[in-house]
């Protein structure tokens, strides 16, 4: 995955996410696992199991989607758990409370979208670190969504809204169309708009992208906005799938979706990265944890796996940036 740029005078960067032998490699190494798992276990490569690991993967798929565009930035946000712990309470109570479902999922996501919008205010209005604001926003998130349950679960889900989230179309689950309708829209922001030229300047050079008339600090809102609301996305999701919501949902969902982005070709130091890579990602993480299930391998060698791919993933980065 490449960044390229062209400034002068009166011009703004023009820069592109390509497809290129990176994405094409994080592809093959998902054959490769997907093959293994194939010869290894015959319940894997069936069209049930095969739904299953996107059905599984959707919510990390959210996560990791907003994710990216944060890292993309050149930012980071740990909060994503908490957000979406503290939308699926306060939007399964207004469901439970007789507040038609449609207005309860707007609600939902307004709450995801305003946890957003303090982290990116904070980051870019009064210049402080997204790892400092992020990091107090995932205890501030968490600890409001304990004080409003009382650490208390959520329960009593209308069927509506759970026959919705579990409904199938045209023979596949709607959180797996809803991941490809998100994933679309957000590579045609990326590729197809200013709003992903901005994201890609600032993370590639941000005094740069500055000087050349980047809206630096409304954009460092957006992308924080955008991971807010797909994290209540996926608290929707989950939700819909449990028929209750828990405070303490989204543990560790930061670190996942930031791995899925990662082995995806996003840098960390920002300006890099690409949808339909971090949607591989997504999947190889899926099918990882899926076929050694199946083998029944012990959880913590499937941490080790995670924690190995994702170190070759970063070598592999620095390897491409030529440092």
């Amino acid at each position: 995955m490449t960044t390229q740029t062209s400034t002068g005078p009166g011009t703004r960067p023009a820069l592109r996410l390509k497809f290129n032998v990176r994405d094409a490699g994080t592809l093959i190494g998902l054959l490769i696992i997907v093959v293994t798992f194939s010869f290894l276990s015959p319940v894997f490569f069936t069209v049930p199991n095969l739904l299953n690991i996107l059905q599984q993967s959707s919510i990390n798929a959210l996560i990791a989607l907003g994710m990216t565009l944060v890292i993309i930035s050149g930012g980071i946000d740990l909060s994503v758990g908490p957000t979406a712990a503290l939308s699926a309470v306060l939007g399964a109570t207004l469901m439970t409370s007789g507040v038609p479902v449609p207005l309860a999922i707007l609600a939902t996501l307004g709450v995801g979208a305003m946890c957003g919008l303090f982290s990116g205010s904070l980051i870019a209005y009064a210049g402080l670190q997204p790892f400092i604001v992020t990091l107090g926003g995932l205890s501030l998130f968490r600890a409001i969504a304990l004080i409003y349950t009382g650490g208390n679960p959520v329960f009593g889900i209308p069927l509506e809204f759970r026959t919705l989230i579990n409904s199938m179309l045209l023979g596949i689950p709607t959180p797996i169309v809803i991941v490809a309708v998100i994933a679309l829209v957000l590579w045609t922001v990326m590729n197809k708009t200013p709003l992903g030229e901005y994201i890609l300047a600032i993370g590639g050079n941000e005094e740069a992208a500055r000087v050349a008339g980047v809206p630096v600090k409304r954009t460092k809102v957006t992308v924080y906005i955008f991971s807010g609301l797909l994290a209540s996305l996926a608290s929707l999701i989950l939700i819909g799938r449990l028929g209750a919501a828990e405070p303490t949902i989204g543990n560790l969902w930061e670190l996942d979706a930031i791995a899925a982005a990662a082995i995806g070709g996003a840098s960390l130091m920002g300006g890099k990265g690409s949808i339909f890579g971090t949607l591989i990602g997504v999947v190889i993480l899926g099918v990882l944890r899926n076929g050694l299930t199946l083998l029944n391998i012990q959880a913590f060698y499937q941490l080790l796996a995670t924690g190995l791919i994702i170190i070759i993933a970063m070598l592999i980065d620095r390897a491409t940036r030529g440092k």
